[in-house]
């Protein structure tokens, strides 16, 4: 669309735009279709790679990780042996509250932004954010998705997201520690 867009700016004959300002459009066009082919290029690469995985094709079973999440996923816990627990995993990766504890007093903190692994957030927040976008438009399969439309109704979409992130990371690390596959605690009819 924003291809199309600049292209009939470029063509459009009768704008008043001078002359320099097109050939910089043109050029930054240009390129800007270079990467974007670029980028599906390494996309493909990343799919069929993935589709050799057995690792990546387990992770993908989980609600918000896409090919790109589980590689991130895969690469974070290549050793696993360096987390005790799910909790410790969330953590390393920005997923649970900062604790500022001393003197046997315990102070929770807010989500830790700064000191964590902001990509592998990101990616797992990007997925569980789209899951809550559309669990709460569909009826709820799991017990997982019942608990995720309470949250939401409790505490927001972004709160519920960065839940379901942590949730996800915990998992995965669960997962891969027991070498299991992901089975979603279906609702009883």
């Amino acid at each position: 669309k924003l291809i199309d867009a600049v292209e009939s700016l470029l063509e459009d004959a009768n704008l008043d735009v001078p002359m320099a300002f097109r050939a910089s459009l043109k050029i930054m066009n240009e390129q800007f279709k270079s990467v974007m082919k670029e980028i599906r290029e390494l996309e493909k690469l990343i799919e069929e790679e993935i589709k050799n995985d057995k690792v990546c094709e387990r992770l993908q079973k989980l609600e918000g990780v896409g090919p790109v999440g589980s590689m991130m996923l895969k690469v974070y816990f290549s050793c696993i042996e360096h987390f005790k627990n799910g909790r410790e995993a969330s953590a390393c990766a920005g997923l649970t509250p900062v604790q500022h504890s001393s003197g046997g007093k315990e102070r929770i903190g807010s989500i830790s932004r700064t000191s964590a692994n902001k990509k592998l957030r990101s990616t797992l927040y990007q997925g569980a954010l789209a899951v809550v976008t559309h669990v709460v438009k569909r009826a709820s399969r799991t017990e997982k998705d019942e608990w995720l439309k309470k949250l939401i109704a409790r505490r927001g979409k972004k709160v519920a997201a960065i839940a379901l992130a942590n949730k996800t990371i915990r998992t995965a690390f669960a997962m891969l520690k027991k070498n299991e596959c992901y089975q979603p605690t279906l609702l009883t009819a």
